[in-house]
């Protein structure tokens, strides 16, 4: 038995990354899968490689005609719609706000969060006449922790009140709202905003998964993968989440919390030798005995 037995599902950008890991999971997970991109050749292959429950239909996101047929394919081929993960996504335009063209500010909204917005509007009669569905979104933590990356975490922020705020209206006919917030993920996202091409970029997230989370504040000492992700999205689409409505769930190795503990101690140990104060260790057990008098 799988966790996603006879359901239906349609995922964007399912041919690389979180999209692809996400297809194959479900599939073995027993769902009949329905997924869009815009990179075909690779779609196609995906497809066949994993059977007659896969189907690739092209998607540019960016259009509603494109995501109004990828979900009428789905109704029409398989009579209802499940799950709904808009997954598509890219880095979108980069760089000082002062130097970013306005037209790439409004690809980047359409791509990211239009797109979200537009996958929702259209499966939400499909989902409220079932009195039943999951839909879940890619967001990040960049929604939550800002990193520079002015557009791409606007639109992941806005992701994230749009799924609480939605998941109000459509909780009301069982039909549930949620997003996942990815950290640092080894998928081609980073090659793609580097300039390189689909195949450098897959180059590059298989050299990531080989480089530990020490250089950043991950308290997981290894790279997140696109795995990862796909677990967080299988529970979101499965009963075992059933109770679960407008949450934005974190899979970031503990980034968002803050510096790992031992750069924490790092930075006590530091400003306690530059105030001649010893050793730091010393200091929070003196703290702790005076506090534990006072029981």
């Amino acid at each position: 038995m799988g966790k996603l037995d006879e359901k239906v599902a349609v995922i964007t950008g399912g041919s690389s990354g979180i999209g692809k890991a996400t297809v194959e999971l479900f599939i073995k997970e027993g769902a009949r899968v329905v997924f869009g991109d815009i990179l075909d050749e690779r779609g196609i292959k995906i497809a066949e490689e994993l059977g007659d429950n896969t189907t690739y239909i092209h998607t540019n996101v960016r259009f509603e005609s494109d995501i109004k047929a990828l979900l009428d394919h789905t109704v029409d081929k398989y009579g209802r719609i499940d799950i709904l993960y808009n997954n598509a996504g890219f880095g979108g335009a980069l760089g000082l706000v002062e130097n970013i063209p306005t037209d790439a500010f409004d690809v980047t909204m359409e791509v990211l969060f239009r797109s979200v917005f537009l996958g929702i509007k259209l499966v939400a009669p499909i989902m409220k006449n079932q009195g039943s569905g999951s839909i879940i979104t890619t967001s990040s933590i960049a929604g939550i922790h800002a990193e520079g990356l002015h557009i791409y975490s606007g639109t992941k922020t806005a992701i994230i009140q749009f799924t609480r705020s939605v998941a109000k209206e459509l909780g009301e006919y069982s039909v549930r709202v949620n997003c996942i917030c990815p950290g640092v993920i080894a998928t081609p996202i980073f090659g793609k905003s580097f300039g390189l091409s689909q195949d450098q970029s897959e180059m590059m997230a298989e050299g990531m998964k080989n480089i530990s989370g020490e250089s950043n504040n991950q308290s997981i000492n290894r790279s997140g993968l696109p795995e990862d992700v796909a677990k967080a999205a299988l529970w979101l689409a499965s009963e075992d989440s059933g109770f679960v409505n407008g949450h934005a769930l974190i899979v970031d190795g503990g980034f968002v919390g803050g510096l790992k503990y031992s750069k924490s101690i790092e930075n006590w140990e530091t400003l306690a030798k530059t105030l001649n104060l010893g050793d730091v260790d010393a200091i929070f057990r003196k703290i702790n005995e005076g506090i534990a008098k006072n029981k």
